[in-house]
């Protein structure tokens, strides 16, 4: 995943540009950086944040850096943002997303003249590295955008800094957000929604699917309009996004308290206490609660000083081990007491199967998980949401092969309907290998209406593959 932030001022935007990306560390934990053009050109300063926060490896740039048009990011994989120069001019451009077919993409870019790209530790292209290369085969920015966008297979939103303004440029199908705020002299663009807020900026616009506009201190310009076929991220508000953000005008914490008071209607078993598995799945047990009666408790506390962020490493021994290391159990709030406890999310189990044992270690005496969505069937293909390597490294999919093996690609739909006898079959194995004492996850209908939005707008792709 990833986040971005970006001002365009009549005066100095570095420090409003260093708050507001700031406020998107929750989206990336591997790279941090920020691009600014002034009357000295354009700078930047890009660090690794894997081992202490944006914050602290930027506040020494804030000094130095000056301009009053900027961008910045926070990024899981790639450091940008990147300088170019081309024959479009020079700029900086920073982009989240995912690209599913870099290969191609590269040698149409060989094709059509581009002689070399840098390669990154791992023997990777930086996907932002690409995306400019498609941008500098047009004769204009505004072509570029939109031929990157209809090029690229699975989802790129761009920032693009020039020295008279900023494109700011939403994936062709709307799959991750662009929010626009506004105050008097300067304008904004952000992922986040909550971003500006505390710096004085109100909302403006939130662009539509496609859209692209050139921002500027005076101004917001629409230079290509929405596409009319959206299909957000559903997962922005069960687990990506900030509790105070919006997206499509609908509120990550409001929407975590409705889906779990859905989850709680279809349920019908009587815990003593209900918790959420910090953070996202703290809202989702407090709806549950609400709708219950269940008193809602913290039976463990997250320990915020040194694990500050929500998201983990990319390595998964070492993700295990700090999801371990976080939780900090409450003996008194656990010790001979009926758990039903609330996650975002199942994906390959590991954690939650060690936080269950956790529980039963400390004296609980029964564990009932409720997953606040489907079961995960498919890698997500466009914000690498599971960060698997494998589709076998989601556990539903595993259960599936163990009972079908070379016909499990066949039945995968027939699992997916939660009234089938396979699907019920499927959540006991997935409920005796994870040792719980009972397993219900959220139907995909509950969830869907608990945003709100048309579901023909939502990407669902991780739990029926439908694209």
């Amino acid at each position: 995943m990833g986040g971005f932030f970006a001002v365009a001022s009549k005066e100095s935007c570095v420090l409003d540009l260093f708050y507001g990306t700031d406020y998107h560390s929750h989206l990336g934990t591997r790279r941090g950086g920020m691009a600014v053009y002034g009357e000295g050109g354009f700078s930047r300063a890009i660090h690794n944040i894997q081992n202490s926060p944006f914050r602290t490896k930027f506040e020494r740039d804030v000094e130095e850096l000056e301009g009053n048009l900027g961008i910045g990011c926070i990024s899981d994989f790639e450091p940008q943002p990147l300088l170019v120069h081309s024959h479009l001019g020079s700029f900086a451009i920073t982009t989240v997303g995912k690209i599913n077919n870099s290969d191609e993409l590269i040698k149409d870019c060989y094709n059509n003249g581009n002689t070399h790209f840098l390669e990154m530790s791992g023997g990777t292209i930086n996907p932002t590295e690409i995306t400019a290369a498609l941008i500098n085969q047009k004769s204009s920015i505004v072509e570029g955008l939109k031929f990157a966008q209809e090029k690229i297979k699975g989802s790129m939103t761009i920032l693009l800094l020039t020295s008279k303004g900023i494109y700011a440029a939403r994936d062709r199908l709307g799959r991750t957000p662009v929010i626009i705020g506004k105050k008097d002299g300067a304008y904004c663009a952000s992922f986040e929604s909550f971003a500006y807020l505390n710096l004085g900026y109100e909302d403006c616009k939130e662009l539509g699917p496609a859209e692209i506009v050139f921002m500027t201190p005076e101004g917001v310009e629409t230079v290509s309009p929405a596409g009319k076929e959206m299909k957000i991220c559903s997962f922005l508000w069960v687990y990506y996004g900030y509790p105070t953000s919006c997206y499509e005008g609908v509120n990550v914490e409001q929407m975590r308290y409705d889906c779990g008071r859905l989850l709680a209607k279809r349920d019908d078993v009587t815990p003593d206490v209900v918790a959420g598995v910090p953070d996202s799945g703290i809202a989702h047990a407090i709806g549950y609660s609400n709708e219950t009666k269940i008193p809602f408790t913290r039976p463990f506390i997250k320990y915020t000083p040194t694990w500050p962020r929500s998201f983990m490493p990319t390595n998964q021994k070492q993700r295990n081990k700090i999801a371990h290391m976080k939780l900090i159990p409450v003996k008194k709030l656990i010790e001979n007491k009926r758990l039903l406890l609330i996650d975002d999310s199942i994906v390959r189990g590991t954690q939650l199967r060690e936080t269950t044992e956790f529980l039963y270690n400390s004296g609980a005496k029964e564990v009932h998980i409720r997953p606040a969505c489907p079961p995960i069937m498919f890698g997500c293909k466009y914000l690498n949401f599971s960060r698997s390597t494998s589709e076998l490294d989601l556990i539903a999919r595993r259960v599936i092969l163990r009972r079908e093996g070379d016909n499990a690609d066949k039945m995968l739909a027939d699992y997916a309907d939660p009234t089938s006898t396979n699907y019920g079959e499927m959540i006991e194995e997935i409920r005796r290998e994870l040792n719980f004492t009972t397993l219900r996850y959220h139907r995909l209908d509950d969830m869907i209406e608990s945003i709100g939005i048309s579901p023909c707008k939502l990407c669902t792709y991780c739990w029926n593959g439908k694209e």
